[in-house]
């Protein structure tokens, strides 16, 4: 039986992951703060023909996520996907910048990716995988971002500094970076972005997804259908690379 587990995976592009590593004989660990969200992506999962365990996780805190690893390693004490999807978006200039805001990004975006993988690993065997979430703003900078922007370009040299440790295990380690996907999270980014530069809401999206080749968003299950490919055995010598799903915004 393959496990796997999603944090964030309660909501957005978590719980598309978390349904396409899902079916008959698996079982998904889906880790968030939100538990309602996280029961709601349990029933989809046993719909499904998976065997789902959801686990209460705050990825900023060390308890918190040893806590959620003890109870997989109790149910499971295997695993052989992990997908770090858990963030927080958002950004304001440094100039006059909210400290404890800034450290909860990076504590949300790099230090939760550590943390859960730090303890995941003893639980991984040989030829398993991870997949960490990064973004487009993993590729390039953006005024007012300078968190987001720092923790998501750190999350690919994680990758690709893991992705060689664990080489000798056979297990692989690559990143994504996705651009407006059509989650919550880009909903606030729009809105934010419109509240910056004077424009409506409508406006923003329409000027922000005209900036994107492919003229559209980008749906939460062509992430994940991405992230189910790397974690099969098709994808078995990609190791250490970033795959931009990102409509072109970025060729790099």
């Amino acid at each position: 039986m393959r496990v796997s587990l999603v944090t964030g995976g309660g909501r957005g592009i978590g719980r598309a992951i978390a349904l396409a590593l899902g079916g008959p004989g698996t079982s998904v660990a889906i880790a968030g703060r939100t538990r309602s969200q996280l029961e709601s992506t349990a029933h989809e999962l046993e719909a499904a023909g998976a065997r789902a365990i959801p686990l209460e996780m705050d990825v900023t805190s060390e308890k918190s996520v040893a806590r959620a690893i003890d109870t997989l390693r109790e149910d499971m004490a295997q695993l052989d996907v992990l997908v770090n999807n858990a963030g927080v978006g958002g950004g304001e200039p440094v100039a006059g910048s909210d400290i404890e805001r800034w450290r909860r990004t990076i504590d949300t975006n790099l230090m939760g990716t550590y943390l859960v993988t730090r303890g995941a690993l003893p639980l991984m065997r040989p030829g398993g995988r991870v997949v960490n979430l990064s973004s487009v703003l993993g590729r390039f900078g953006v005024a007012g971002y300078t968190a987001y922007c720092a923790s998501k370009h750190a999350v690919i040299g994680f990758t690709r500094a893991l992705a060689l440790e664990l080489a000798p295990q056979q297990i692989t380690v690559n990143a994504l970076c996705p651009g407006w996907v059509d989650t919550e999270m880009a909903q606030q980014g729009m809105q934010q972005g419109a509240a910056t530069t004077g424009q409506t809401f409508e406006q923003f999206r329409k000027s922000a997804l005209g900036a994107v080749p492919i003229k559209r968003i980008i749906q939460p299950e062509e992430v994940a259908a991405l992230v189910a490919f790397l974690a099969s055995p098709a994808a078995s010598a990609i190791t250490g690379q970033t795959y931009n799903i990102c409509g072109g915004q970025t060729m790099d």
